[in-house]
């Protein structure tokens, strides 16, 4: 006989969470982007399922899953308008490939294209899709719902999410190509990049990175950054050795990660106990492989927070 602590809604929670809550947080962080906001869904969303009769419930996962994406949409309607406030250059909160709180693979038989991917690249391209168009694209094509299950939680007709998830499609490959890369490539690149960096060597740099390499720096408006798009192998190199330079980078140290499933480094400041200065993704050049054709830097603090408290907890 199952005794009442086992019926109570915390014990109910617990089991749930054991089963669904890192493909809940995994998608959460792709709809949103951000790892804070996708914990705080996920707990709205437990906090909720805990006052639900589970006997009016016959799929808890498809309900918790159909709660989350109407929490994300509200929050993706909501920043759709901070946005147009913010700062310089947006980027995601950066996560490391160690954290598989948020990671998701998908079963054998659904190896889709983007199953697997949080890289900044894809990140970017999903903010550049409506908030339906982002949920049901992430539905279909990552979390490998049937078009059916996708109308309900939308609340939309089955044609239209067939015509979201069309055009969501086609604007992602056109904003985005993935490149698979070795991992004897990821480490030549890497320490490359990190080589040049601590010899504060322009020159070097610059052959590291692709003829029309990018550098984007979100500092949200709370620290220093570069306040739009850099491209160009020698301006983004003769900036960011320019940066490095600067008094205030003497205590830097180059930490090797991998960060949004790209090669990276942390960068912490070991003039200040080793806080966390910055995070660094390196997305190598579709066009010219061998070189970096994507320098992405998160310096916004509100956004390094939760992985500061990791390093220093």
């Amino acid at each position: 006989m199952t005794d009442h602590a086992d019926r109570s809604p915390s014990a109910r929670a617990r089991r749930y969470d054991q089963g669904h809550a890192r493909r809940l947080r995994a998608m959460a962080y792709r709809m949103l982007g951000s790892r804070a906001d996708a914990e705080d869904v996920v707990q709205e969303a437990w906090l909720r399922w805990a006052e639900v009769d589970e006997s009016t419930i016959e799929h808890p996962s498809a309900f918790l899953s159909r709660l989350v994406t109407n929490l994300c949409l509200d929050r993706l309607r909501s920043a759709s308008v901070q946005r147009l406030h913010y700062v310089g250059v947006w980027l995601p909160e950066p996560l490391l490939d160690d954290e598989d709180l948020f990671a998701w693979t998908p079963s054998p038989e659904k190896q889709a294209e983007f199953a697997q991917d949080v890289s900044v690249a894809f990140m970017l391209a999903l903010e550049r899709l409506s908030p339906l168009e982002r949920a049901a694209f992430l539905l279909h094509d990552v979390f490998d719902l049937d078009y059916d299950e996708i109308a309900r939680q939308l609340q939309r007709s089955e044609a239209a999410c067939r015509q979201l998830i069309s055009r969501a499609r086609k604007n992602v490959k056109a904003d985005y190509a993935r490149r698979e890369v070795a991992q004897e490539e990821r480490e030549r690149l890497l320490d490359a990049f990190m080589h040049a960096v601590r010899s504060r060597d322009v020159a070097a740099l610059a052959q590291v990175l692709a003829g029309d390499a990018v550098m984007m720096a979100d500092g949200g408006g709370k620290v220093s950054a570069v306040p739009r798009p850099l491209h160009g192998n020698a301006l983004v190199a003769r900036t960011f050795i320019g940066f490095a330079q600067l008094p205030g980078s003497a205590g830097w140290r180059l930490v090797a990660a991998m960060v949004n499933g790209l090669p990276g480094c942390l960068i912490l400041d070991d003039l200040a106990g080793g806080e966390l200065v910055q995070t660094m993704a390196l997305a190598p050049s579709a066009d010219e492989p061998g070189r970096v054709g994507a320098l992405y830097i998160q310096r916004n603090p509100d956004k390094l927070r939760a992985l500061a408290q990791r390093l220093h907890p």
